[in-house]
């Protein structure tokens, strides 16, 4: 039996391709552009006969609608409550999947339809799959749904966990779905398979002393997260459009027609490296360079009801800014600037320019805005900096009228953040690419 991890580095997050033997394969939480799965499979001689999911998905649209288009049998919770075709399972199911056998857990907690799914050979317990319960040195988190349920759910996952998983072979595998990066996650670590051995050792949740002490350590350290995890459930739920392997073609368009979309409420969204946004950018676009983050940022600064326009450079994969758009739900893609920035001052429009300073180069006048996560910041800051996530910008930006430096460590986020205040009318913002150890030396150098 061979199982293949399929990771999605920008949101954090491990599909599983298992041959089964055969010619037979099965995906675990597979994202929703098929392509990856279907390549990796037909690389491997399997056709995929069943996709299985273990929960409703808030961080992505799930891929388990495409690949059942594609000839494979979708397999859900029944709590889960899909609205397409699919079979439901529930706790203490098992299926043949033709001489292995896959059973069915009941593990509620990250959400309350929550599955996990142990596979065997009949006799001897080969892998468990246990999506968002157990994850290297963590537990997924209890509070995307409802905040008066938190609690409930944490205290659903210390049982799912005690009375469910703990009880199975130290040395059982586990393949989790959400690891490292996932705004799923509380307190995962680097890597993204473990046992049940080593997580009754060293998980450090696992080490509560009782159910109230779990609880309590697992809600204290829940950080924020995108406000598209709050609508994506439903989307799931209700069964995502499905395109086939191939993204739609997304349209070019001319300066006069993106003015145009412009001017009817549309957002111009940025894609390039940031120092070709800064040496020059369509006013008021949206600073979000294409990496595997691109869609976290998409989703936590963009209305999902707007329509997209993009400004990429000529050698920028715009499949790849389609395809993660897709994958958090954000389908109104309007086209993008045929020609780029070029095309648009040839126009005779303007741009707009963004300072960027070396550490070295920051006047003392300037404050310092670390925009990372509270955790980043919790791990060490510049000293007398402010701290504003970039996610908490739309709310207070407003307030932000100083003259600043943006800081991140890498400055991609401090030009999203930086884009986001020149719409304010805050025109003397900088953004700084240098860490905070450099900015922190610069600050306490005698000539500055």
């Amino acid at each position: 039996m061979d199982i293949v991890a399929i990771v999605d580095r920008g949101l954090g997050n491990s599909a599983y391709l298992v041959d089964l033997g055969d010619g037979q394969g099965m995906v675990i939480d597979p994202e929703r552009n098929p392509s990856r799965y279907l390549t990796a499979a037909e690389q491997m001689g399997l056709r995929l006969r069943w996709v299985v999911e273990t929960h409703l998905h808030a961080d992505f649209i799930s891929g388990g609608r495409e690949l059942a288009a594609q000839g494979a049998q979708l397999l859900a919770p029944t709590e889960s409550g899909l609205r397409f075709d699919h079979r439901g399972l529930s706790d203490g199911d098992e299926l043949d999947l033709g001489g292995l056998k896959l059973a069915v857990i009941a593990t509620p907690g990250h959400t309350p339809e929550h599955c996990a799914y142990l596979l065997t050979d009949g006799m001897e317990s080969l892998a468990l799959f246990s999506g968002g319960t157990l994850i290297v040195g963590g537990v997924a988190r209890t509070d995307l749904i409802s905040p008066d349920l938190t609690e409930d759910l944490a205290r659903a996952a210390y049982r799912s966990i005690r009375d469910r998983l703990m009880i199975l072979p130290d040395d059982l595998a586990v393949y989790p779905t959400h690891g490292a990066g996932s705004f799923c996650s509380a307190s995962a670590t680097g890597e993204r398979t473990t046992t049940i051995g080593r997580e009754r050792i060293s998980n450090p949740l696992l080490q509560a002393t009782d159910e109230d002490d779990f609880v309590v350590q697992l809600t204290e350290r829940l950080g924020s997260y995108p406000p598209y995890f709050l609508r994506l459930r439903d989307l799931n739920q209700a069964g995502p459009t499905i395109y086939g392997s191939s993204p739609p073609a997304i349209p070019r368009l001319t300066p006069d027609e993106v003015a145009r979309l412009i001017e009817a409420g549309a957002e111009v969204i940025d894609v390039r490296p940031i120092l070709h946004f800064a040496a020059g950018h369509i006013p008021d676009s949206l600073s979000i360079e294409l990496r595997d983050q691109f869609a976290t940022w998409l989703g936590w600064l963009v209305d999902p009801e707007n329509v997209v326009v993009f400004v990429a450079d000529p050698y920028q994969d715009l499949a790849y800014a389609v395809i993660q758009s897709l994958n958090i739900g954000y389908e109104q893609i309007g086209g993008y600037l045929a020609g780029g920035i070029p095309a648009w001052q040839q126009s005779g429009r303007a741009v707009t320019q963004v300072r960027v300073l070396g550490a070295d180069e920051i006047p003392s006048r300037l404050a310092i805005v670390d925009v990372r996560q509270e955790s980043e910041w919790d791990t060490g800051h510049v000293p007398g900096a402010i701290h504003v996530e970039l996610g908490e910008f739309a709310d207070q930006s407003a307030e932000l009228t100083r003259e600043l430096v943006l800081h991140c460590g890498h400055g991609q986020r401090s030009m999203t953040g930086a884009s986001l205040l020149l719409r304010t009318g805050n025109a003397d913002v900088a953004v700084t690419m240098a860490s905070a150890d450099e900015l922190s030396r610069a600050i306490a150098s005698p000539a500055r």
